[in-house]
C-alpha cells in the first residue's frame, strides 16, 4: 500500500472538512475508532429511496416522499392553552393537492422559513403522514432544495447506523469528502487494491438495496478480503508459534501428583474429559508452546480439566495462572479448587483487585517465590507488581472476554508458557476451525454421569399465578429458584418485566426472596448471592437480571424462570438455563413469553424445549438469526466482522482459510489487508 494512501486511511476524522474534534468524538463512539479507515469499514444498514414524484396521491402514510411544492402561506406556531402548536407552511403539489410542512423545533425556524419563501417552488423530501382530516403532512423534511438543485437530493440514500448527535447528513458529508480524496490516491495502485476500494465505493454509494445484500458482488469482495486477512493473520500466528522452541527445556518431574488428583475426585471422569486431558498432556510434552481451546457446554466439567493441567504442571514445580473475567467467577473457581488443591498437595491462592495492603504483599511474595503453584485471579494476575518464579501454564476462562493485549500481558509473565483457553459458548462446528484457526480445539460434549437433562417448558405470562402456586410447593420441599427479568426498574417505554417490580410481587409469596442486579453495590450483590448459595439459608428464591448469566454456581438451585424469554437470543437463554442442573436433582426451566411474541420467537423457545445440546443450539441460532443479532460478547464472543455474514458466507470461510494456508510467501496486499481489518481477532493470544 502506498504511503500516501496508508497515511490517508490513518487520518483522524476531525481533519475532514466540517467535522472537528467534537463531531469526531461522536463518530468514535459509533465507529469504534475515529480514523478515515474506521469510517470506510462502517457499512450502511439499508437504502432509502427518494425518487421525485409529482403528487401525494396514492402515497401511503409512513412512506418517504420527494416532491416539488409551491409555498402558499405560513402559520407560525406558539403556546396555546398550555400546548405548543407547530409552525406550519401551507403548500400545493403539482396537481394542486394541499400539503402542510410542520416544524415543532423552533431553534432553526428562521433558517427553514428562509429556505421556503412564499410564492416559490421547492423540492422537499421527508416522511408523509396524514392528519385526522386526511390532510397530507410532512414534519421536519430532511431535504429542502431549489428545483435547479434537485440532484443534491439522492434518489437512493445510504442510511448508516448512527447515534446521538449524528445525522445522516453528517455521514453523507464525511463519506463524500473521503471518497473525493480517496479516488486520486487509489488510481495508481495495483488491481487488487483498486478492486477492494471500488467495492467500498459501491457499498457507500449503493444504487439499490441489492448492493448491500450478502451475496452482492461488492459485499462478497469485501467479505472475502476480511476473512482472508483474518486467516493470514492466523496462519502467521500459527507458523510463528511452531517456530518457537522454548529454551525452558524438558520439564523434569519433581513430584508425583497426578495419582492424588484422581484420588480426590468423587466422580468418574467422562470419556470426553479423559480424551481432552490426554490431548492437553500431549501438547505439554512438546517443545512448541501449547495453544489449545477447550469448548465445553455448561456443566461439561471444564474446571476439572483445567485442574488436571495445573496439577500436571505442578509436578515439575511450575506455576499455573487461571484467569477469569470477573471477580465473582474468580471467587467461584477458587472456592471449587482450593479444597481439591489442598488434598493434592498444591498451594492455591486467589489474587484480585480486592487484595490490598499486607495481605496482597504476602500473596505476591508467595507467588514470586514459586511457593504458590496455582493462582486464580482477574486482571490482577498480570499487573506490574505481580511476578512469577516460573509461569508455565496460562488458563484463560471465558477467553473471548479478554482482549489480545490482556492475553499477551499475562503470557509475557512467563517464558513462552502453554496457553489453555476455556469457553462455555459453543460455536457451530462448521465455523469453529476457521474462527479459532490459530488454536488446536478440544470439545467436551458429555455431561457428568448422573446429571439429568433440564426439563424446559414455555408458558404465556398470563399463567404466572399458576406457576407461583406450583413453585410454592417446590420451595416448601427445599427447591431453590432463579427468577430472571430483563430490566432492573419499570420503564414507561418498555413492556419488559422489571426485576424490582417482579421482586416486589414475589415478596408477598416468598418473604425471604432476594434481589440482585448489575446496578447494585458489588459488596451487597455478593452478599445476597452468598446467602442464596448457602444450602441452609431461608432465601429460596432469587430475582435477578442477566447478571447471573455466567459464572454463578449454585448446585442446590433446581428451577429457573426466565421472563420475556422471547427477547433473548438462544445462546443467552442456554447460558441462563445452565445456572440450574448443576447438581444431581431433576431441574426445570420455565420460559415465560409475552402476548406480542412473534413466530420466530416461538421457534427459538421451541429449540430450547427440544434440546440442551449447546452446539445444536448455537447452530440453530446461527441459522435463525444470522450475524446481525447473534454477535456480542455476552451471547457469543464471536468476531464482530464488518462485512461477513456467518450464515451466508460459509463457503467464503473455507475458501479464505484454504487460500491463506496455501500461501508460501505473504504478499504485500495480504499484509495491507491485515492492517485494514486490524481487530481483536483471536491471533497471538
Amino acid at each position: 500500500m502506498k504511503k500516501e494512501l496508508f497515511d490517508f486511511l490513518n487520518t483522524d476524522l476531525q481533519f475532514v472538512k466540517g467535522v472537528g474534534p467534537v463531531l469526531a468524538s461522536k463518530f468514535d463512539e459509533i465507529l469504534g475508532g475515529r480514523r478515515v479507515l474506521d469510517f470506510l469499514l462502517h457499512k450502511p444498514s439499508y437504502v432509502r429511496p427518494r425518487e421525485i414524484t409529482d403528487s401525494v396521491i396514492n402515497v401511503q402514510p409512513g412512506e418517504i416522499i420527494t416532491i416539488p411544492v409551491l409555498i402558499k402561506s405560513y402559520k407560525k406556531g406558539g403556546v396555546f392553552r398550555g400546548r405548543r402548536a407547530p409552525t406550519q407552511i401551507m403548500c400545493n403539489d403539482k396537481l394542486g393537492v394541499p400539503i402542510t410542512i410542520q416544524f415543532f423545533n423552533t431553534t432553526f425556524l428562521d433558517y427553514w422559513l428562509n429556505k421556503l419563501p412564499i410564492g416559490q417552488w421547492r423540492i422537499i423530501s421527508g416522511k408523509l403522514e396524514y392528519n385526522n382530516n386526511g390532510g397530507a403532512i410532512i414534519s421536519h423534511p430532511e431535504f429542502i432544495e431549489c428545483l435547479e438543485n434537485a440532484e443534491k437530493i439522492p434518489s437512493i440514500q445510504a442510511v448508516y447506523p448512527s447515534g446521538e448527535g449524528l445525522t445522516q447528513k453528517n455521514f453523507a458529508n464525511v463519506r463524500d469528502q473521503i471518497f473525493a480524496s480517496l479516488d486520486t490516491k487509489v488510481n495508481d495502485c495495483e488491481t487488487s487494491v483498486r478492486d477492494f476500494f471500488d467495492a467500498l465505493r459501491t457499498v457507500h454509494f449503493p444504487k439499490s438495496a441489492d448492493d448491500l445484500l450478502p451475496n452482492s458482488g461488492a459485499i462478497l469482495t469485501l467479505s472475502y478480503s476480511e476473512l482472508f486477512a483474518h486467516q493470514v493473520a492466523i496462519a502467521i500466528s500459527r507458523k510463528h508459534r511452531q517456530e518457537i522452541r522454548s529454551i525452558r527445556g524438558v520439564r523434569k518431574k519433581k513430584h508425583d501428583l497426578m495419582p492424588k488428583f484422581y484420588e480426590v475426585l468423587t466422580f468418574k471422569l467422562t470419556d470426553a474429559q479423559e480424551r481432552v486431558i490426554d490431548e492437553i498432556f500431549d501438547d505439554m510434552k512438546k517443545p512448541t508452546p501449547m495453544m489449545r481451546l477447550v469448548q465445553g457446554d455448561v456443566g461439561s466439567g471444564k474446571t476439572i480439566v483445567a485442574l488436571s493441567a495445573a496439577t500436571k504442571m505442578a509436578e515439575s514445580g511450575t506455576q499455573t495462572v487461571l484467569m477469569a473475567p470477573t471477580d465473582t467467577l474468580a471467587q467461584q473457581h477458587f472456592a471449587t479448587l482450593q479444597s481439591l488443591c489442598e488434598k493434592i498437595g498444591i498451594v492455591c491462592d486467589i489474587l484480585t483487585g480486592r487484595d490490598k495492603g499486607r495481605e496482597r504483599t504476602e500473596k505476591l511474595i508467595s507467588i514470586k517465590s514459586g511457593r504458590t503453584k496455582l493462582i486464580v485471579g482477574t486482571h490482577a494476575v498480570f499487573s506490574d507488581d505481580t511476578e512469577y518464579k516460573d509461569l508455565g501454564l496460562v488458563i484463560i476462562d471465558e477467553q473471548h472476554r479478554f482482549g489480545v493485549a490482556q492475553r499477551e500481558a499475562i503470557r509475557i509473565k512467563g517464558n513462552n508458557p502453554d496457553v489453555l483457553a476455556l469457553s462455555a459458548t459453543p460455536i457451530p462446528r462448521t465455523l469453529s476451525m476457521t474462527i479459532y484457526g490459530d488454536m488446536d480445539i478440544s470439545i467436551l460434549n458429555e455431561k457428568p454421569a448422573g446429571r439429568l437433562p433440564i426439563k424446559t417448558t414455555k408458558l404465556p405470562i398470563m399463567r404466572i399465578n399458576d406457576l407461583v402456586k406450583r413453585l410454592s410447593v417446590q420451595v416448601e420441599n427445599g427447591a431453590k429458584v432463579f427468577w430472571v427479568c430483563p430490566l432492573v426498574e419499570e420503564s414507561e417505554t418498555s413492556d419488559l418485566t422489571a426485576a424490582q417490580e417482579r421482586y416486589d410481587f414475589l415478596k408477598s409469596h416468598f418473604p425471604d426472596a432476594g434481589l440482585v442486579h448489575g446496578k447494585m453495590d458489588k459488596k451487597k450483590r455478593d452478599k445476597v448471592m452468598s446467602e442464596f448459595s448457602n444450602a441452609n439459608s431461608k432465601m429460596r428464591v432469587l430475582v435477578s437480571t442477566t447478571v447471573i448469566e455466567v459464572g454463578i454456581d449454585v448446585p442446590s438451585a433446581s428451577i429457573i424462570v426466565i421472563e420475556n424469554a422471547e427477547r433473548f437470543g438462544l445462546a443467552a437463554l442456554h447460558q441462563l438455563r445452565g445456572r440450574v442442573g448443576r447438581g444431581y436433582a431433576q431441574s426445570f426451566c420455565v420460559l415465560f413469553y409475552g402476548k406480542n411474541i412473534t413466530e420466530d420467537g416461538i421457534k427459538r423457545l421451541d429449540v430450547l424445549c427440544e434440546t440442551d445440546d449447546g452446539f445444536i443450539i448455537a447452530e440453530q441460532d446461527l441459522m435463525m438469526r444470522g450475524v446481525g443479532e447473534l454477535l456480542g460478547t455476552k451471547q457469543s464472543g464471536w468476531i464482530a466482522y464488518n462485512f461477513v455474514d456467518y450464515r451466508e458466507h460459509r463457503d467464503l470461510f473455507k475458501l479464505a482459510s484454504r487460500d491463506a494456508r496455501e500461501m508460501e510467501i505473504v504478499s504485500d496486499w495480504a499484509k495491507d489487508l491485515m492492517f485494514v481489518f486490524n481487530r481483536e481477532h483471536r491471533v497471538g493470544a
